[in-house]
């Protein structure tokens, strides 16, 4: 089976972009999705995305993480937008619906601003956070983010009973005089990425309590992003914006091996 596809990717966060508009992508898609995202034996990315038509909105997306599980992504969010747009499906404003809903976005330039919804709840464990931003973070304050062990740091969080059964994306974060800097361990991927726009908001809402102001500006491996927002008392976030470049890789087509082929 041959695949076409898009790679993007937003801030080092990357994706297989596949346009789905005349819905050949095949639903029983956990192994292809398994195998496109495989950086030795398929093409290599975070996370696949479709693009398809939506019968009210502009267009419809579906994020797959590379266990075929589905779940908000931010940066894919963004880089979805931009493939859209190349797609001649938007202009530079867009309303389009995602694994939680409907969502609105706009593009300035190189800069995908994208709008998430609000947050009601944040929940304070010791000095560090819990905070769903459409995905499940951990928000964790450290002194020194490049020291820490990701893998097994962020998995000990990730796997910890009390987020269990569905686990949760573990964020590391160091203060800075002008901005946060973030690591991050995502679920689905079980492992680091080199960006996470869900993690990168989660600790922008958390710096708010650090005395950062919106908008914060957060470095992450694969580069910088900007989140703002209305803060409404203790608990309350709205007019959410993660805001960053979302960029063309390249494009190809995959030779996808029958499923009985696909390595495991």
């Amino acid at each position: 089976m041959q695949i076409s596809f898009h790679k993007y990717q937003g801030t080092g966060n990357d994706f297989v972009m596949i346009d789905d508009r005349q819905r050949t992508f095949p639903e029983d898609n956990s192994e292809v999705i398994g195998f496109l995202c495989d950086r030795k034996m398929g093409v290599g990315a975070d996370g696949v995305i479709l693009i398809q038509e939506h019968p009210e909105h502009d267009f419809r997306m579906i994020y797959y993480n590379p266990d075929g599980s589905k779940s908000l992504c931010g940066n894919g969010s963004r880089c979805a937008i931009a493939f859209a747009k190349a797609l001649g499906m938007i202009g530079d404003k867009t309303v389009f619906e995602t694994t939680d809903g409907v969502h609105d976005a706009f593009i300035q330039g190189e800069i995908v601003h994208f709008h998430l919804h609000d947050v009601n709840t944040v929940e304070h464990q010791g000095n560090d956070f819990f905070i769903d931003t459409g995905s499940p973070h951990h928000v964790q304050l450290v002194e020194d983010v490049a020291a820490v062990e990701i893998v097994s740091e962020g998995s000990a969080i990730r796997y910890d009973e009390k987020y269990s059964p569905g686990g949760t994306n573990v964020n590391f974060l160091q203060q800075q005089e002008s901005q946060i800097s973030v690591r991050t361990y995502e679920r689905g991927v079980e492992g680091e990425t080199l960006s996470c726009g869900t993690g990168v908001t989660a600790c922008a809402l958390a710096a708010s309590f650090l005395n950062y102001e919106s908008p914060v500006s957060v470095e992450t491996k694969g580069g910088q992003l900007s989140v703002s927002f209305e803060k409404k008392g203790e608990q309350h976030f709205e007019n959410i914006y993660l805001a960053g470049p979302a960029k063309k890789v390249f494009e190809g087509i995959v030779e996808v091996p029958v499923q009985n082929e696909i390595p495991s």
